[in-house]
């Protein structure tokens, strides 16, 4: 059985992060969100994989290579103009030489430990032509919501309905199982199954079912939901991988890296390979990436540090987001849900207002 990501999208709500990385490829616990997606494939037997590409490309290609190092073999289906979720699945079932079976979809930019078998076995029971994984959410706004009758057939949709109005608080995940049927209903060139293909498919009577994830599910659609998932993974809330040595029970920090002994950790911690962590430094529910430097008297809590990034001393980083190669000055601070995205330079003693989103490449 052959699964395919969608890993083409520009991941817009999370800009400024993503405008010099893309979407996938946003590390969540100092792995690409994408590969926690292959990981969850693997798991459940699901090796030969396509992912179509569009955004940054030669990010996803460059470190996923053939997928051989992760266990699997990967392909790519490039869109040199997006073809949307529907489109794109046709293009790569045709590279793929046509599919023959069932096959699943699932979207690289979510972050979920879903049980992809007994997602299968549903649709099989169903007779479905797809099946829809759907999550719970309490909050609705901004998703697609799903209606299902008592056997689980979806009936409806509500788009982005006002938390009064809406009739489910079941949303689709964008994980499907399909059948091979469904690739001659998907007309040429730009085609979405959330708002074309489905509706039109429910609409004709087609046996299309929901399946509620028992599981961890988040979009990562947001500042704050990317943060929630990084901590999400540090206290067990998703079974994935976090990389390092677990030293304790919350804490992990990876290779040839150097601490000074008066560094203080609280919470959930990890550190990644090769950080240099000096004396006094407070570090409080967060995540620092691999070569980071956190100097003397530091602080950084409830944050996301990508790679190569340093802190100067006695600066401070607060529930922020801090891209690759960034530079925060001695003495700055970063209030609260900043987002400053990759090779930015904070001067020293700057305070950073809260709420500010600074684009690559920035100088403040």
């Amino acid at each position: 059985m052959k699964a395919l990501i969608l890993a083409a999208g520009y991941g817009k709500r999370l800009e400024p992060l993503t405008i010099a990385v893309p979407k996938p490829m946003a590390p969540i616990v100092n792995l690409p969100t994408m590969q926690h997606n292959i990981e969850l494939l693997k798991k459940h037997g699901l090796t030969e994989i396509i992912a179509n590409i569009h955004y940054h490309p030669e990010q996803i290609e460059n470190y996923f290579g053939d997928g051989n190092d992760f266990g699997v073999s990967l392909s790519y289906s490039y869109e040199e103009e997006l073809l949307g979720t529907a489109g794109g699945v046709k293009k790569m079932a045709e590279l793929a030489g046509g599919l023959n079976e069932t096959f699943l979809v699932l979207s690289s930019d979510a972050l979920t430990d879903i049980n992809l078998t007994s997602l299968v076995e549903h649709h099989k029971e169903k007779k479905a032509l797809v099946t829809i994984a759907l999550s719970k959410v309490e909050d609705i706004r901004g998703f697609g919501v799903v209606l299902q009758d008592e056997a689980g057939r979806i009936t409806g949709f509500q788009e982005k309905p006002e938390p009064a109005d809406a009739l489910s608080d079941l949303v689709n995940t964008g994980i499907y199982v399909f059948e091979p049927e469904i690739l001659a209903m998907i007309p040429d060139g730009f085609h979405d199954f959330g708002h074309e293909l489905f509706p039109k498919l429910v609409k004709t009577g087609a046996n299309v079912h929901g399946f509620q994830l028992v599981g961890y599910w988040n979009d990562v659609g947001s500042l704050e939901k990317y943060i929630r998932s990084n901590y999400d993974a540090l206290s067990g809330s998703v079974q994935i991988i976090v990389p390092g040595k677990k030293v304790s029970s919350a804490h992990w920090v990876g290779e040839r890296e150097n601490i000074d002994p008066l560094a203080r950790f609280e919470g959930s911690v990890i550190i990644g390979d090769r950080c240099r962590i000096g004396r006094d430094v407070y570090i409080k529910d967060s995540v620092i990436g691999d070569k980071c430097v956190i100097s003397d008297g530091a602080v950084v809590t409830g944050s996301v540090l990508w790679s190569d990034t340093s802190v100067a001393r006695r600066a401070q980083v607060v529930n922020s987001v801090v891209g690759s190669f960034c530079y925060i000055g001695a003495e700055a601070k970063v209030n609260d849900q900043s987002v400053i995205a990759n090779r930015t330079i904070i001067r020293g003693g700057m305070n950073i207002p809260a709420g500010t989103k600074l684009p690559p490449n920035s100088t403040a």
